[in-house]
């Protein structure tokens, strides 16, 4: 798959131009020289836990919010097998004015459980998350860890085929993170398929068996987890 980017901030244009460059198929204008996720093939089996690395804006997340389908490829498909859950940005669904047990019936629900699902792990949820005492506060005075813990919690206890993380593996404290590491190795040790995007390299190689180094846009390196931190590593020495 491929993705390009484009802008229209070389010229501010009206609606009917905008309308009728769409109706005569005109391009957009590229990013110049910005950024393109060039020709990129991944395929993650059934209980392969994927963590991809790189420096700011090698395309990692881009990767990640293509195979959640929030972004279109530019060419090429990209085929799921099972039930998603997406973690790109902690929390998105929520609504700051509802409270706490109300997101997670919220978050819940868009990850797909029933209702009968929700309540019978709603109360796991919360002691996950360690946020029970606050489950009837408006989540708009919860801080930014309460919330991240929050929606972790939903996401991982929603039971997908597939997790994609983003950036989610340093939530938290030090025994918060304990718990959420733990769970990603009972999910992985389940079947479950796990893409990560992490700069926490001591986490990828305890959780992922396998690495994807990216640079500029482009698979630089791929193989087994180890191996490719240690190159990745090496290059910054």
């Amino acid at each position: 798959m491929t993705k390009r980017f484009y802008h229209y901030a070389h010229r501010r244009r009206t609606m009917q131009e905008f309308v009728l460059d769409r109706l005569r198929r005109r391009p957009a204008k590229p990013f110049d020289g910005e950024f393109e996720l060039h020709p990129f093939d991944l395929c993650v089996g059934r209980g392969e836990s994927i963590a991809l690395i790189g420096t700011n804006g090698s395309g990692k997340s881009t990767v990640l919010r293509l195979m959640a389908g929030i972004y279109p490829p530019t060419d090429g498909v990209v085929v799921h097998r099972g039930r998603v859950a997406a973690v790109i940005e902690l929390g998105t669904t929520f609504q700051p004015e509802l409270t706490g047990d109300e997101n997670v019936e919220l978050y819940a629900a868009a990850l797909g459980l029933t209702r009968q699902q929700i309540a019978g792990r709603r109360e796991t949820i919360f002691e996950f998350s360690g946020v029970a005492d606050f489950r009837d506060v408006p989540l708009k005075y919860y801080s930014s860890g309460m919330r991240s813990r929050l929606a972790f919690a939903i996401a991982s206890h929603a039971e997908p085929d597939i997790l994609l993380l983003d950036e989610v593996l340093a939530v938290g404290d030090h025994t918060f993170r304990s718990r959420c590491h733990q769970r990603l190795r009972e999910f992985t040790a389940g079947k479950g398929t796990m893409v990560v995007v992490t700069h926490d390299l001591d986490a990828a190689r305890e959780l992922c068996c396998h690495g994807v180094w990216l640079e500029r846009g482009r698979v630089h390196r791929t193989g087994p987890i180890g191996e490719v931190i240690d190159a990745y590593e090496a290059s910054a020495a």
